[in-house]
């Protein structure tokens, strides 16, 4: 779920799954999303109501009261829209199989990180797009329609140049069974590589013990994410890189891998015995919580002991500047910081040398990342980190 910020991403989200996906304190305050925020939902159809038919989240049709067929189970990641917050999007892009773009009628398009948004999905891949043209209500009809072939010319020549818009009310949840029958089909499940060794983003960490409780009663950590090939099993071992740093403070630190047991897999409130790739899951593990709590070992990746990517605190990236009319991007400087989304990792990384597009970077933190992977890349201009190129890492 990508927008601009305040184009009713978290609302929408709640309209398609019954869940408000902002719960953190700060979130709540401001009235903005932070953390990447996730629900599931089982798409479902009235068997009996004609083509388009009825599709909806409920256990009985909306319009005949008869019993939903489930369609298939969704999961759906909820981005932060601010521009300050971009890094966290381009995280959430990383693990994603389709989007829902947000654009808001009462505004002009594209607004800023309506622009950025649909850059992240090109750089990455995403091809399957719905276009969410959300507070119709607030504009008369002919607003609506010019800002709809302002979408149009927006999307043009892009990735999301034929992808379905439409029209949406999010307080009302107004058109929300077209919005399910889009997505079910325009974006299909892919095809996934089941017997390959498991890997997984993480995405979210916690410590899901309330306080008081006792030792005997405590639970291991808590971590979130999405399987990207393989299958996990309860009782498998599996490792997190590059784990958490270690070191005297003010001193050079390295990263200590993390072996641990799958104690507990969770689909939502469903528990499972192993875990497929598509959607996300919940993996409760034997860490100590206190390593879990707060999101703290997000941008790691869990995967098999002795089948997993070396921990590396260089990186040699086949770089592409990002052609952007709102921004003019000079040559990179040595020693220049970049901010790199790898995954669902935010690392920090100084040139050190280029030949040709291949930039040679050293990172101030050591990451686990996979050959072939891509990246974005972000600069500092006019004081501002911007999306400025993206990368392959060789």
């Amino acid at each position: 779920m990508l927008g601009h910020v305040d184009h009713g991403k978290t609302s929408i989200t709640q309209c398609l799954t019954g869940k408000w996906t902002d719960t953190h304190s700060e979130e709540i305050k401001r009235g903005i999303s932070i953390r990447i925020g996730y629900a599931d939902v089982v798409l479902k159809k009235c068997p009996k109501c004609l083509e388009p038919g009825c599709y909806t989240r409920e256990e009985k049709c909306p319009k005949c009261g008869s019993k939903a067929e489930p369609l298939r189970t969704i999961s759906i990641l909820d981005a932060p829209g601010h521009e300050t917050l971009m890094t966290t999007a381009i995280a959430a892009s990383s693990i994603m199989d389709g989007a829902l773009l947000v654009i808001a009628a009462n505004e002009e398009c594209p607004q800023p990180q309506t622009l950025e948004h649909l850059t992240v999905l090109e750089v990455l891949g995403v091809k399957n797009i719905v276009v969410v043209q959300n507070k119709v209500d607030l504009v008369p009809r002919e607003k609506a329609l010019e800002n709809y072939n302002q979408i149009k010319k927006f999307l043009k020549g892009s990735v999301a140049e034929n992808a379905p818009i439409i029209p949406f009310v999010a307080n009302k949840c107004a058109n929300v069974d077209a919005l399910m029958e889009a997505i079910h089909k325009h974006m299909p499940t892919p095809q996934r590589k089941l017997d390959a060794s498991p890997k997984m983003y993480v995405a979210r960490s916690f410590d899901i013990n309330k306080p008081g409780t006792e030792i005997s009663k405590l639970s291991g950590g808590v971590i979130g994410g999405s399987l990207i090939e393989g299958v996990l099993k309860i009782g498998d071992e599996v490792e997190l890189r590059p784990g958490i740093m270690v070191g005297e403070k003010g001193k050079e630190e390295k990263a200590r891998p993390l072996k641990v047991i799958v104690e507990r897999l969770f689909a939502g409130n469903e528990k499972l015995t192993e875990a497929h790739p598509g959607g996300l899951i919940a993996v409760g593990t034997s860490l100590d919580p206190s390593i879990t709590k707060s999101d703290r070992i997000v941008g790691n990746l869990l995967g098999k002991p002795g089948d997993m990517p070396p921990v590396s605190n260089e990186l040699n990236l086949e770089f592409h500047f990002l052609k952007r009319v709102d921004l003019e991007n000079a040559a990179l400087k040595p020693k220049e910081p970049l901010v790199l989304s790898i995954g669902t990792a935010t690392a920090i990384g100084f040139v050190e040398g280029m030949k040709k597009n291949v930039v040679r970077l050293m990172l101030k933190r050591p990451i686990c990342v996979m050959i072939g992977s891509k990246l974005a890349v972000s600069r500092r201009i006019n004081s501002r980190w911007r999306l400025s190129g993206y990368g392959t890492v060789k």
